[in-house]
């Protein structure tokens, strides 16, 4: 670019994919001369081979059940047998429960520590928006009110990443067109760029970010699925109820009304 076209130093336009070097345009779409192949496509047959295993256990399973006459369980959970009711019952029969039900009993706070863990590992213009989203789902208080509005943040987060995504593969290179923030009469650096997560040929944005926003949305789709299951009488009656216990209420005269044994309060 000429002197009035853009504001980049020297050092910053050799790092540019644009000035670094030949563009190959099917890179942008994912394609690339590799050699050998099968490195290349290590990845596609590893997915592959997750997936042909797991339609295997499931389809197993069904046929398991069909030829035994068996009904399949309410709850996709490893112990069966493990009810509310055997959660203190010993410390063996603890732990089956907290392994069928530790979502079910911790995912939404669970879901909360994963938005904390995005906000501080971005911190970007989009963890500012994880934090303004996460004040308003804790503004709700309340268990029955977070899960009203829970399918609207299930939503955001999954329109967020399919943003950041696209701003991630950004424009082909293959042009030579450069982004607006980066000519002449653009007052825009480089860090700005990055904390807003605009697609650049010099700072490309973070692909990692977008791992831990996943994990948040896959969190939240199964506290989604959680919020569902709590109005189902049998997982109710399998795993307890998530009901909330009034905050107003004496712990000590509380004894009398729980089924579970008081350990503190015992004397």
């Amino acid at each position: 670019p000429g002197e009035n076209e853009t504001k980049v130093n020297l050092e910053e336009l050799k790092t540019s994919v644009l000035y670094s070097g030949p563009v190959d345009p099917a890179e942008w779409v994912g394609l690339r001369k590799s050699y050998p192949l099968l490195v290349y496509l290590r990845n596609n047959l590893l997915m592959l081979a997750i997936l042909a295993f797991e339609v295997t256990i499931y389809r197993h399973q069904e046929y398991y059940r069909c030829r035994n006459n068996l009904t399949t369980p309410v709850t996709k959970t490893i112990f069966h047998d493990i009810t509310r009711a055997h959660l203190d019952d010993g410390l063996v029969n603890c732990v089956k429960y907290f392994i069928n039900y530790f979502f079910y009993k911790f995912g939404l706070e669970t879901c909360f520590l994963l938005s904390v863990n995005v906000i501080g590992q971005r911190m970007d213009f989009y963890a500012m928006i994880h934090a303004f989203c996460l004040i308003a789902v804790l503004y709700r208080r309340r268990r029955k009110a977070i899960a009203e509005i829970w399918p609207k943040y299930c939503c955001f987060l999954a329109c967020i990443i399919t943003f950041q995504y696209f701003l991630c593969i950004g424009i082909p290179p293959a042009p030579c067109k450069d982004y607006p923030w980066r000519s002449g009469n653009a007052n825009f650096n480089s860090n700005i760029i990055k904390w807003l997560y605009f697609p650049d040929f010099i700072v490309r944005p973070n692909p990692v970010f977008l791992v831990y926003d996943f994990m948040l949305l896959l969190c939240a789709s199964l506290q989604r699925q959680t919020f569902e299951d709590e109005n189902k009488a049998a997982v109710r009656i399998m795993a307890g109820d998530n009901v909330e216990i009034c905050m107003n209420l004496d712990a000590a005269s509380f004894s009398q009304h729980n089924p579970v044994p008081d350990f503190i309060h015992c004397r």
